[in-house]
């Protein structure tokens, strides 16, 4: 499971680093420019979720010892 969610981390950075690229400044909520700015947000909730997620298994891991 801990190379899932450093995969999928790793993946998630490569859209971020990606869709950053797409943006447009000048008109950031239009077009393409916006597509990227919500995958760029979706790939942060996936981080975090990823996150969440690890964090839990190391609490049910020390859980598990005592």
């Amino acid at each position: 499971m801990r190379v899932f969610t450093i995969a999928a981390t790793i993946i998630a950075i490569v859209l971020i680093i990606f869709n950053t690229t797409k943006l447009n400044f000048d008109a950031l909520f239009r077009g393409e420019s916006a597509t990227a700015a919500m995958t760029i947000i979706a790939a942060l909730c996936v981080i975090v979720l990823l996150q969440i997620f690890r964090i839990s298994k190391k609490i049910e891991k020390l859980h598990k010892r005592r």
